[in-house]
């Protein structure tokens, strides 16, 4: 009763990172509402599952495992989660904002009448002072996420209503394995206890899967280009650097909106979230909107024309000129300082 849940993706026997990133973040809220972590897996082949998710801290992991059961299809999935929720009645309940948790979310949460906060970029727990009735709330979860367009980023609580609930997005929160040894307790959910033949209605026919040919979001160094480049021809100078340095490109959406770069390689809020070792930001205003999806990174250096740049109060190094004179200089003088 009234402990954290992470609902896990699995593709293929293999939990999703994003489900192991909500586990890390999960853990650490556990432990500041002294509670448990409990996790729920739903698919197919499940045996073993539990040992890609006991080293994150979950001390419970409920494993609904049917052939019916996967690929995914929306109806039995958000049925079983409904059912165990509404039992297990936990305080908190995390998805990846990705389109299956963007597909569950709602409708758990509307079928539960938990309200949903979509797209978070940060969760915290803390206190709630409603002046207005007169009540003081303790261990609220502080939903985090960029609102109005990214112009303002808006702190929403959820006082009366359980599940708290809440999808992230991939590669805000820190993945990090807590104790490879840790061990928690395994129950099996009697499928047909939860869905009935009703919920199969919709069978998939057949899937087509595309890996993805840029791996931003994995790089460890990460050149990115904003308006400020100029052109599709200037961003060249982008991939000369990222390509010395063994990193990759990526893009504000500004530049991928004047067709300088492709939209797989969009860093910000409507884009993809990293946090690189390095992130070298090259012509980039650095509205909140950018800074949500890069401001996680290890190290930031700024190439702006503009002193006053947003991008600059979260860089460690600005350098203040022109990308076009900036970029160049530092291909020649890594490539005669590189053996």
């Amino acid at each position: 009763m009234n402990n954290v849940f992470v609902y896990c993706e699995v593709e293929d026997g293999v939990v999703a990172e994003v489900s192991q990133e909500l586990l890390t973040k999960g853990r650490s809220l556990a432990n500041q509402l002294k509670c448990k972590l409990e996790a729920v897996v739903i698919g197919k082949g499940l045996d073993g599952v539990e040992n890609q998710i006991f080293p994150y801290g979950a001390d419970v992991v409920h494993i609904a495992d049917d052939l019916r059961l996967e690929p995914f299809t929306t109806s039995p999935h958000a049925t079983i989660l409904i059912k165990l929720f509404d039992k297990e009645k936990p305080q908190i309940a995390l998805m990846g904002a990705t389109p299956i948790g963007r597909d569950l979310g709602p409708r758990v949460s509307s079928a539960l009448y938990s309200g949903l906060t979509a797209d978070c970029t940060s969760l915290e727990i803390g206190p709630h002072e409603d002046k207005k009735a007169g009540k003081t709330y303790e261990n609220l979860l502080y939903q985090i996420r960029p609102a109005f367009g990214g112009n303002i980023i808006a702190t929403i609580i959820n006082p009366d209503c359980r599940p708290q609930m809440a999808t992230v997005r991939e590669g805000v929160m820190k993945k990090e394995v807590l104790n490879p040894e840790y061990k928690g307790k395994v129950k099996k959910l009697d499928v047909a206890q939860y869905v009935s033949d009703e919920d199969f209605i919709v069978s998939v026919i057949e899937r087509h899967m595309e890996e993805k040919k840029v791996n931003i979001k994995g790089a460890p160094i990460i050149v990115a280009g904003g308006y400020g480049v100029g052109s599709k021809e200037n961003f060249k100078m982008l991939y000369e650097l990222a390509e010395v340095l063994g990193g990759e490109v990526g893009a504000s959406r500004a530049a991928v909106d004047s067709g300088y770069a492709e939209h797989e390689r969009q860093i910000g809020q409507t884009g993809v979230t990293v946090r690189p070792k390095l992130y070298i930001a090259c012509g980039i205003s650095g509205q909140v909107q950018h800074r949500a999806g890069m401001e996680e990174s290890a190290q930031i250096i700024s190439i702006n024309t503009d002193p006053d740049a947003p991008i600059n109060s979260i860089a460690d190094y600005v350098i203040h000129g022109d990308v076009g004179e900036v970029i160049p200089k530092m291909i020649r003088f890594y490539k005669s300082n590189t053996k």
